[in-house]
């Protein structure tokens, strides 16, 4: 491991989140996730949040593995193709993990909590943050031009509301809680839908399918939901694999996430510290 002293956390392992994991580990990074005790993920396959109810998952090579305390995600941490994920939502470990760099990967659109006092380097992903208030970096991602950039002072574009297109299609690939309640899968990820078939219900109530594609994504079955959050994603492609692989867009946001942490490392060592 190239930077075995370099620990890294990261608050959420949703989709994104698990891209930065996927390059952060690759470059010899060790690396904790920090999670919901019923993390509210989506693309689930592709996700190592997903280890806080399996157990284990697998993205790409990366395991990512239920741990029960900071003691024993500080054992995993270094290991090459390993993520400890702990259920600690409102960060209490900090403390004890002690990171030389914290990133905020929760996508909540807003600083729920996050400062630039809880680590060396804080990098913030996405709306809701200012570098140099909020964090030390923010890395943008929304689709476009400026997909994975590095701000140092700034801030990313604001939230749209309104997820961007995927072959033609934008928000309506996007499923949402129609109500309060639990959901309940009718479909797995990967399956292939048409217009108007039940993907899953929330209190009894049904999503449907807008339109032919396969589900890309879709919440725990069991999980509690709020009308109008997002549950699911149908992804009119119809590519299988793609449910199953890091997206374009994880990787983009993951390469920003990489360059914020080696360029800090980078001016810092030019300045006389040590790694």
């Amino acid at each position: 491991m190239l930077f075995p002293e370099t620990l890294v956390v990261m608050r959420g392992g949703g989709d994104l989140a698990t891209g930065a994991a996927l390059r952060l580990k690759r470059a010899g990074f060790p690396l904790v996730i920090l999670e919901l005790p019923r993390p509210l993920v989506v693309r689930r396959a592709v996700a190592l949040a997903g280890a806080v109810l399996a157990g284990t998952v697998d993205v790409e090579g990366l395991r990512g593995q239920r741990v029960r305390s900071p003691q024993e995600a500080l054992t995993l941490a270094r290991e090459e193709a390993t993520v400890p994920v702990l259920v600690d939502p409102a960060g209490r470990s900090l403390r004890a993990l002690k990171p030389v760099v914290l990133v905020d990967a929760r996508m909540a659109k807003r600083n729920v909590d996050t400062s630039p006092a809880q680590a060396p380097l804080v990098v913030a992903l996405g709306p809701g943050f200012e570098a140099g208030r909020d964090c030390h970096a923010v890395v943008e991602t929304n689709r476009g031009h400026f997909l994975g950039r590095v701000y140092w002072q700034g801030h990313a574009e604001p939230d749209t509301g309104t997820p961007g297109p995927v072959a033609g299609r934008g928000a309506e690939r996007v499923l949402r809680a129609p109500v309060d309640g639990t959901v309940r899968a009718h479909a797995e990820i990967g399956d292939r839908v048409r217009a108007g078939d039940v993907v899953a219900e929330v209190a009894g109530v049904p999503v449907r399918a807008p339109f032919a594609g396969v589900v890309r994504g879709l919440i725990a079955d069991g999980t509690p939901v709020r009308a109008g959050l997002k549950i699911g994603d149908v992804d009119p492609r119809g590519r299988r694999d793609h449910c199953f692989t890091v997206s374009d867009k994880a990787l983009a946001v993951g390469g920003g996430v990489l360059e914020a942490v080696l360029t800090w490392l980078n001016r810092r060592d030019n300045r006389g510290g040590n790694r």
